[in-house]
């Protein structure tokens, strides 16, 4: 069983900054992508952004605000929020799907992100 575990959510002003981080951890053969997404109350989960073999993708609200990147070795990825506004707000969940050795597919059990004055 692969767990997440993430980290870094928190209260920010608006254009503020904040890192989350997720580290997944247990019998992973192979993770073939990491992502994170995001629920607001009252809404869908939607994508943020996602990574999958070197290919990244980012819902168009986030783009060239938010960096999505992945440390292998450590099994982490990571969110760099940056230019955050109010409707950035949500409960933040990261995601991974692979291989241990059967194939797994994994959520974190959330962050909470406010962007607030």
């Amino acid at each position: 069983q692969v767990q997440l575990v993430e980290s870094g959510g928190g209260l920010v002003q608006p254009g503020g900054s904040l890192r989350l981080s997720c580290t997944a951890s247990g019998s992973i053969f192979v993770i073939y992508s990491m992502g994170w997404y995001r629920q607001a109350p009252g809404k869908q989960r939607e994508l943020v952004a996602d990574i999958t073999a070197g290919s990244i993708n980012y819902v168009d609200s986030v783009k060239g605000r938010f960096t999505i990147s992945r440390d292998n070795a450590k099994n982490t990825a990571y969110l760099q929020m940056n230019s955050l506004q109010p409707e950035d707000t949500a409960v933040y969940y990261c995601n991974a799907w692979g291989r241990s050795p059967t194939p797994f597919n994994s959520w974190g059990q959330g962050t909470q992100v406010t962007v607030s004055s």
